[in-house]
């Protein structure tokens, strides 16, 4: 492989000032600063690939949160893929393929601890890094611990989690797989392409209601990403032993000041008498994880028993937008920005 050659300038995305309201391309700048050099125990990458979620926009706020938050005037940050260009430190050779937490630039001085490198094998492409699979995966498996003939039910099911959960939950021999999600248009592709037998669209009704006839004997797992009306419509449909694995709160994170609480009202008599099991997940918690599921994402890819939805957009300059249109709902699947 030739190596890269490194200018002497690059370009980053900066939030310009804290959001309140819509995302806009407004909240941000792009910026042509000297590319870093890399210090003791760092190494210099090229980013390739880097990817937009959600939780981007509740760091914007300017509000306490329990993790670190976007600052106006500086860099953002989030999971990208590139290549090793310089690594004085010996631990990575220039040209290999890693992971690391600082996207939306195109150089980054990474840390090697902060590097997780990749296999360029063990998935048809590199953009798969990106999935959101294994956060599905880990909350399916381990937290709500998915059993043969379980009716599952996942709210955000379009999102990049969601649109892996349902696929993954056949996968784990779910009898019946039920996702939420936002337009009429969604749903249809839920159902014929990612692995849900009927789907709960917001704004169509009564979620209980709409969740009751989509599942009319009741749920055993849930796998929630939005929290809100969604989190206790699905505690009414519960059966007994039922378990909810919780692993965002998309409510709140998309709209008004975006913070990452979601303050509802549970009902404490159901959860008692029907032995509900409610659980957080969290990746962060599980670092075994993303290996176990890029070998079982990569099996899937190849044999065509799993597939990855995403959307590519291209150039740096794009990924203000590709936020924006997150937020607004545009998208199916994972959001991706090349580089």
């Amino acid at each position: 492989m030739s190596p890269v050659a490194v200018p002497a300038m690059h370009r980053e995305v900066r939030l310009a000032h804290h959001v309140r309201g819509e995302l806009t391309g407004g909240h941000f700048t792009v910026a042509e600063v000297p590319v870093p050099e890399p210090g003791p125990g760092q190494v210099l990458v090229r980013t390739r690939l880097m990817a937009v979620t959600a939780a981007m926009r509740t760091r914007m706020t300017g509000v306490r949160l329990p993790m670190p938050s976007f600052e106006p005037g500086r860099a953002l940050w989030g999971a990208a893929v590139g290549e090793v260009v310089a690594a004085p430190g010996g631990g990575f050779a220039p040209g290999e393929l890693v992971e690391h937490p600082y996207g939306w630039r195109e150089f980054a001085a990474v840390e090697e601890a902060r590097l997780r490198r990749l296999d360029p094998a063990a998935l048809p492409s590199p953009a798969a890094h990106l999935s959101q699979g294994a956060t599905a995966w880990g909350a399916l498996r381990r937290a709500a611990e998915v059993r043969p003939g379980d009716t599952v039910f996942v709210t955000g099911a379009a999102g990049g989690v969601g649109s892996l959960a349902g696929q993954i939950a056949r996968r784990l021999g779910a009898g019946r797989v039920v996702g939420s999600t936002g337009s009429a248009h969604k749903a249809a592709r839920l159902r014929a392409e990612l692995g849900y037998d009927d789907t709960v669209v917001r704004g169509a009704g009564p979620i209980a209601e709409q969740l009751r006839r989509a599942a009319p004997d009741g749920i055993d797992v849930v796998l929630d990403t939005v929290a809100g009306e969604q989190l206790a419509a699905a505690l009414t449909v519960a059966r007994a032993d039922a378990r909810f694995a919780l692993v965002g709160a998309l409510s709140t994170q998309l709209g008004g000041d975006g913070g990452a609480s979601s303050v509802i009202g549970l009902d404490a008599g159901l959860i008692i008498t029907r032995r509900v099991a409610l659980r957080g997940f969290g990746l962060h918690a599980h670092p075994d994880l993303p290996a176990e599921w890029t070998k079982e994402f990569g099996q899937g890819l190849r044999d065509g028993s799993l597939v990855f939805p995403h959307v590519m957009l291209r150039g740096i300059e794009q990924a203000p937008r590709a936020l924006c249109e997150l937020t607004q709902g545009r998208y199916i699947g994972a959001v991706l920005v090349e580089i």
